[in-house]
């Protein structure tokens, strides 16, 4: 039963009960963080977090990495009773940090660490209807550029008080990955930001092939100044139900975009799903199909509770070590380029 918060939160993902029922009202958004504060920051160089956090076996490596690491974490704000009103999180609410932390940010940001000091701003994310409703699309929209809103303003913040000229990687799930996909566009391609950029990691959010004019996926394993996406899904249902051929898909264990091009589970080096100090080698494999990701349903204690066909929640986590060895890889050949 240990592996059962894992398959709920899978659940949540189709689950939006409890949601704003009014429409989107700029008179009652929660407050913006300040990002002068530490506490308006999941993760940082500068507190204790669990983004320091690190499998067995593996070594937090923060306090010496010359690159940075700015990750968005997905949606954890499903709202309540109390808080249906709000179509945007408060930065300052302790239940949805909790989650965030010991959720996204422990399972998630701490495949950085590995790489680079972790920077996660606390944004005032958008409630996870916003990816269901059909009706209330405007309503939507506002709350999706209220968190992209704080999520522009953390990296420069970021970059104005704390990058000092260092290389650094995006990355982010979900609604993160919306967050971070936009930022790189708007403030990183084709701008003297570019010349900083490790990768981006780019998860579980459609990056459609025309998205970027400059940035390419990444080809190889080490390469620069490109990106990685994915969106994972059980094999047989993907091949008949998810695909999308105008999407970019790399393959996290072969690190292309090679369409066809299977990786058996021999090469998945490990993966975290609970408890988190135990790395699972050979949990899956992958392979890229018409712009999404295909896997073999996930072997590992518990989940024969798996039923959902989607594999959203594990796309990071599932191939958590294969991630955090490429971003440490990339990460080292950046910083050999001639100066």
């Amino acid at each position: 039963m240990r592996y059962l918060p894992f398959l709920l939160l899978a659940l949540l993902l189709t689950s939006c009960a409890v949601h704003p029922k009014k429409p989107f009202d700029t008179s009652i958004i929660p407050a913006a963080p300040n990002y002068a504060e530490l506490r308006h920051w999941a993760a940082h160089p500068d507190i204790t977090d669990l983004a320091d956090r690190t499998p067995q076996g593996l070594t937090d490596e923060q306090k010496t990495s010359e690159v940075d690491v700015f990750f968005l974490y997905p949606t954890t704000y499903t709202g309540s009773k109390r808080s249906e009103k709000y179509w945007n999180a408060d930065v300052n609410d302790p239940k949805v940090n909790k989650k965030t932390d010991e959720s996204s940010i422990l399972f998630q940001a701490s495949i950085f660490n590995g790489a680079g000091r972790v920077y996660a701003p606390r944004y005032r994310q958008a409630h996870l209807h916003v990816f269901f409703t059909k009706k209330d699309t405007a309503s939507a929209r506002a709350a999706l550029d209220v968190a992209y809103a704080d999520v522009k303003a953390a990296f420069q913040y970021y970059l104005e008080h704390w990058n000092k000229g260092r290389p650094f990687i995006i990355a982010g799930h979900s609604q993160g990955a919306r967050h971070a996909m936009l930022l790189i566009r708007e403030l990183i391609e084709n701008k003297p930001l570019e010349q900083q950029l490790v990768a981006g990691y780019i998860v579980g959010w459609p990056v459609q092939n025309n998205f970027y004019t400059q940035l390419k996926p990444c080809a190889t394993p080490e390469e620069t100044g490109c990106f990685c996406t994915w969106r994972t899904w059980e094999r047989k249902y993907g091949l008949r139900n998810a695909f999308q051929p105008e999407v970019v898909c790399t393959n996290p264990l072969t690190w292309n975009c090679t369409e066809g091009q299977y990786a058996e589970k021999a090469f998945n080096t490990g993966a975290v799903i609970r408890p988190f100090n135990t790395l699972r080698p050979q949990v899956t494999d992958a392979e890229v199909y018409k712009g999404i990701l295909l896997a073999n349903k996930p072997k590992f204690p518990g989940s024969i509770l798996l039923v959902k066909k989607n594999y959203h929640i594990g796309d990071l986590n599932l191939y958590y070590l294969n991630v955090r060895e490429n971003a440490q890889a990339r990460a080292k050949v950046f910083l050999q380029r001639p100066k």
